[in-house]
């Protein structure tokens, strides 16, 4: 049976509910406790790019049902021999070369980008795990992609916080950190923090382990941000922010945030969390993510579970989530692919 890939555009209604229909299927199948995007979720996603990315989309269809989904994801302003993939296949229709027919689209339309690299990762199951499907990562090392960071997903079960454990964790942290003083928000960043956000935002691909992966530092600034909250709000997501500030300069130093769906207000991503380096050893990692726990708790009563994902060799901020709760879900590689 013949397989065809084109590219479809956002504002395709008939391709948008054909592309969700398979989301829905695979997040189902592959990844249960997941959050299940609704039609409107994922048509925004569609419609609202992060900035500073082109995004290249397409449907397989086999015998012209739509059987797989791919979205290549192009830096225009960092890394721009890079593109990352996000491959998947409805599991009705998989083994029958759709995945393969995505990825020779993808490898294509990133050689007219002039990209070097592929990127995407698989989920693998953990000894003590749920089970999780192999064929990723056996797809991936099948075409040839090199196996470049080991990841983990951890989740807070909210409703087992042992908030006791916490208070002590927070207190802890408050007598480590004098001198500074923490600020919360929801939403966009204040004005008086947007230039520090943009400069720890910019550490994140040289500060955390990276592996084998190729990633250049990004050049994130104050427009970026602004554009990067425009594209969020359009998404419908929600955000809480904590921060620690140095008192005597007045700058962000330390900063978290995690990000709310709004078709599953159970569920909430950890999204970054940095401390500027001449800041360390005075626990303000551990001190905003418990304060922003607690803020994001207060204004989400539904919220239940919170997921963050950390290289496996990331001890310190490992160390930080098992202390608050997290506890290992899966394992996820990060694969890349030369071309």
């Amino acid at each position: 049976m013949s397989i065809a890939v084109t590219p479809y555009d956002a504002a395709d209604p008939a391709a948008i509910d054909e592309a969700h229909r398979i989301a829905v299927a695979v997040t189902t199948v592959d990844l249960p406790d997941f959050p299940v995007p609704t039609r409107d979720e994922f048509a925004a996603y569609a419609r609202h790019p992060m900035p500073g990315y082109v995004v290249t989309r397409a449907l397989a269809r086999l015998g012209g049902v739509a059987a797989g989904h791919l979205e290549v994801r192009f830096p225009q302003l960092d890394n721009t021999g890079n593109a990352s993939v996000n491959l998947t296949v409805h599991p009705e229709h998989r083994r029958r070369g759709v995945g393969r027919a995505l990825l020779a689209y993808a490898v294509e339309v990133a050689r007219e980008h002039g990209r070097k690299r592929l990127y995407c990762d698989t989920v693998v199951a953990l000894p003590d795990g749920p089970a999780r499907p192999e064929a990723g990562g056996a797809f991936a090392a099948a075409a040839g992609a090199h196996a470049a960071l080991a990841e983990v997903r951890r989740r807070l079960d909210v409703t087992a916080l042992d908030h006791a454990a916490l208070d002590a964790l927070l207190a802890g942290a408050r007598a480590r950190s004098t001198g500074y003083r923490t600020v919360g928000w929801h939403g966009p960043v204040p004005e008086e923090y947007v230039a520090d956000v943009a400069r720890l935002e910019s550490r994140m691909n040289t500060d955390a382990p990276i592996g084998d992966l190729t990633l250049e530092a990004e050049n994130i600034d104050a427009g970026r941000i602004r554009a990067t909250e425009e594209a969020l709000a359009a998404r419908g997501r929600r955000t809480y922010h904590y921060g620690a500030v140095e008192e005597a300069s007045g700058r962000l130093v330390a900063w978290t945030m995690v990000d709310v769906s709004p078709g599953s207000p159970w569920h909430a991503w950890q999204q970054t969390t940095i401390v500027d380096p001449d800041h360390r050893g005075h626990r303000l990692g551990l001190l905003v993510k418990i304060e922003n726990l607690r803020y994001a708790l207060a204004n989400e009563p539904q919220l239940r579970a919170v997921d963050t994902w950390n290289a496996a060799v990331n001890e310190h901020m490992i160390q930080i989530n098992e202390q608050m709760g997290f506890r290992p879900v899966d394992g996820w590689t990060d694969w890349q692919l030369t071309i």
